[in-house]
C-alpha cells in the first residue's frame, strides 16, 4: 500500500491517500479528506470538501478511477442535511460523529478503476466486475411508527419505536435487498457498521435484536458472524435510533472467506454476549481484503486493559489490530485507512500525537463516538489490502 499526504492550502484541505496499484488488475484507492481551517461556515466547508474530492480525481494515478463510496463524518447531521443530499451515483453514508480536528465534516472516499456502477431501486449501489458484484448499502434505517393520520386539521404525529424494533426492521430490509441479488446475510455479507443513538443506553437493545435475527438466519458461535463496528452515531432524522451501512459480495464462495480471531490478544465476542467477528479476510485471485472490526483495549479474557489511561489504551488497541492483521499475513503497512473513535474530546491531542508518531501517512479520521462499553476510551477499525496470488479464485 502506498501512503501519500497532500496539502492544498487554497482549499484548506489535507488529503491522506492509500493507493493499491497492482501491475496487473484493478487499482483501488482510499482517501480521507480533512479541513485544516475550521473558521469557514457550513456551506463553505462542504464546498471545500467537494472541491478537494474533485481535485483528487484529477491526480495522475487516479485518472479514470470511479468514485464508489463516500462517508461523511459530521458535527450536526440535522442541520447539515441540505448539503448532503445530492450525489452522482456513488454510495453515500452520513453519520453524526464530529471530526475531532474541529471541522464540521470530514469525508472518506473509496475509488476503483475498471469498474461499473449501477443503482438498485432500494438505494443500494452495485460495483460490477466480471466475476463479482460488490454491494454497498448505506443509511439503512427505520423511522418512528406512524400513529395518527395526517390531515389538514391534524398533522402526522411520530412516536419513537424501540431500538429493538428498528434494528430488526433494518436487518429485514437488508436481507430482502440481498435476496434480490441472489445473496444471503450468512453467505455474502462481509462487513456492517451499526450506529446507535445514545449508545450507553441503547446498545444492549440493538445487540439483543441483532442476536435474535442472526439466530434465525443461522449465524451462531458454531458457524460465524460478520465483521462489524457498533458505536455511537446519529442520522439526519432524530427519531432514528439505529443506522446501518453494509458491504456484501455476490459471486463469492465460502472458501474465499476467513474469520480472524487473534486469541492471544482477544476473546471471542460471544463470551460477552455480542455477535460479530473480530475481523474478516477475503481472498481473490490477485489480492486479499482484510476488514478489522471496531477494536478496543481488551485482553483475551474480555477485560478492559489500562482503565482510564488513554495513551496506554491506544497502544494496546493498535497491538490488538496488529495481531488481527498478522493472522491474515498483513500489517499496518497494508492499511488502506484507519477510523479512530474517541469517547472524550480531551483525549484528541494524545491520540493524534500517537498517530503522528507511528502512522502519520495512513488515511485516518478521528471522530467523537463513544464506544459500547464506557471504560473503552478509544476504538479503531481499519481495512487493509495485500497483494497475493491464488489461482483457485478469480481476480478482484
Amino acid at each position: 500500500m502506498i501512503h501519500t499526504q497532500i496539502e492544498w492550502d487554497d482549499l484548506c484541505a489535507v488529503v491522506r491517500l492509500g493507493s493499491f496499484i497492482p501491475t496487473d488488475g484493478v487499482a483501488e484507492f482510499h482517501a480521507i479528506i480533512e479541513l485544516s481551517s475550521v473558521f469557514e461556515n457550513t456551506e463553505k466547508q462542504y464546498h471545500l470538501l467537494a472541491e478537494a474530492a474533485q481535485r483528487l480525481t484529477q491526480l495522475p494515478e487516479l485518472k479514470g478511477a470511479t468514485l464508489v463510496w463516500k462517508r461523511f463524518f459530521v458535527s450536526d447531521a440535522i442541520n447539515h442535511a441540505p448539503y448532503l443530499i445530492a450525489n452522482t451515483g456513488e454510495s453515500v453514508s452520513v453519520v453524526q460523529q464530529p471530526p475531532l480536528n474541529g471541522a464540521k465534516a470530514s469525508v472518506w472516499l473509496y475509488l476503483a478503476k475498471d469498474v461499473q456502477l449501477s443503482n438498485d431501486a432500494d438505494g443500494s449501489v452495485i460495483m460490477k466486475r466480471p466475476h463479482y458484484s460488490h454491494l454497498f448499502h448505506t443509511q439503512l434505517h427505520e423511522r418512528s411508527t406512524d400513529k395518527t393520520e395526517s390531515t389538514s386539521h391534524s398533522p402526522l404525529t411520530l412516536h419513537p419505536s424501540s431500538i429493538e424494533h428498528q434494528t430488526g426492521e433494518i436487518f429485514n430490509r437488508y436481507s430482502r435487498s440481498l435476496s434480490r441479488h441472489g445473496c444471503t446475510l450468512e453467505r455474502n455479507c462481509i462487513r456492517t457498521w451499526i450506529f446507535v443513538q445514545d449508545v450507553d443506553v441503547q446498545y444492549a437493545g440493538m445487540v439483543a435484536a441483532r442476536r435474535e435475527y442472526f439466530e434465525r438466519e443461522g449465524l451462531t458461535p458454531q458457524t460465524h458472524y460478520i465483521a462489524s463496528t457498533g458505536i455511537e452515531g446519529r442520522y439526519i432524522h432524530p427519531d432514528v435510533l439505529a443506522l446501518m451501512d453494509a458491504y456484501a459480495v455476490a459471486g463469492i464462495n465460502p472458501a474465499q472467506i476467513r474469520y480472524l480471531k487473534a486469541f492471544t490478544h482477544l476473546n471471542p465476542t460471544y463470551e460477552y454476549g455480542v455477535t460479530f467477528e473480530r475481523g474478516t479476510s477475503v481472498d481473490y485471485g490477485d489480492r486479499r481484503h482484510i476488514f478489522i472490526s471496531g477494536t478496543a483495549s481488551i485482553n483475551n479474557r474480555g477485560e478492559i486493559v489500562h482503565p482510564l489511561d488513554i495513551e496506554k489504551q491506544t497502544a494496546r488497541t493498535f497491538e490488538n489490530v496488529q495481531a488481527l492483521l498478522a493472522e491474515a499475513e498483513a500489517d499496518l503497512d497494508d492499511a488502506a485507512h484507519l477510523i479512530v473513535y474517541l469517547r472524550d474530546t480531551a483525549d484528541y491531542a494524545v491520540v493524534n500525537r500517537y498517530l503522528e508518531q507511528h502512522y502519520p501517512r495512513i488515511p485516518r479520521v478521528l471522530a467523537l463516538a463513544p464506544v459500547c462499553r464506557p471504560g473503552w476510551l478509544v476504538e479503531v477499525e481499519c481495512m487493509a489490502i495485500k497483494m497475493i496470488e491464488n489461482k483457485q479464485f478469480a481476480a478482484f
